[in-house]
């Protein structure tokens, strides 16, 4: 730098040497500047939203007509032998048209939808008598072993069922069926409602749902 140089103090010449030592220089072009619109712009996302799942409610059954019917029919044939476990009054002969509803469910300590429904079939029965409807529940087993009945009996609750009438013998069951309209042995569990006259008005086949009581009570309150 020669004589100029030499007569210039440190600072100054510090601070002339980086005008020329800079990383833009005057011909370098413009840093581009990265605005705060084109930094959401990118973090953003593009894609599509997800399409939601629709789920289908399926159709609603009506409801079943428990007693299509109205034919009123000879009733059942008279059941007689019964069984009833420690502490429980043995069943009566069971006979029709004493001036009551007779509503005989037959079940058997293998069916599941039999044991089921009747602490409902139980509630039913002492809500329509305290509807005035003289009405009696009967229960009617078709177990074929003894034993198996009477330990299903003996666990239930002292105002459950703890005791049955008992179509013991097949061919005993297969008259007893037909008195009340069928050919062979029904799937249980199986209902049949008997007039306060004596007549067969209804019967019906499988278990009885919490929605079936309207219909159930309609069949005992229509005259």
């Amino acid at each position: 730098m020669g004589w100029r140089a030499s007569r210039l103090g440190p600072l100054t010449l510090l601070v002339a040497l980086a005008g020329h030592s800079g990383c833009d220089g005057p011909d370098d072009p413009p840093r581009p500047q990265t605005r705060r619109s084109d930094q959401v712009a990118a973090t953003g996302t593009t894609s599509k939203p997800k399409a939601t799942a629709t789920v289908k409610t399926p159709p609603r059954r009506p409801p079943r007509k428990l007693c299509p019917a109205r034919e009123k029919r000879p009733p059942p044939e008279e059941l007689t032998k019964s069984r009833a476990v420690a502490g429980t009054k043995k069943p009566a002969p069971l006979r029709y048209g004493a001036g009551r509803w007779q509503w005989v469910n037959v079940w058997a300590a293998w069916c599941k939808p039999c044991i089921a429904e009747m602490p409902r079939l139980l509630q039913w029965r002492d809500k329509l008598r305290a509807a005035g409807v003289p009405v009696d529940l009967s229960f009617v087993s078709i177990d074929d072993d003894e034993r198996e009945m009477t330990r299903f009996m003996s666990s239930q609750p002292k105002k459950g069922v703890r005791a049955s009438y008992w179509l013991e013998a097949e061919k005993t069951r297969e008259a007893w069926f037909e008195s009340i309209g069928f050919d062979d042995t029904p799937e249980l569990p199986v209902h049949a409602l008997v007039a306060p006259d004596g007549k067969l008005t209804c019967v019906i086949k499988g278990a009885l749902e919490p929605s079936d009581y309207d219909q159930l009570a309609g069949v005992f309150t229509r005259r």
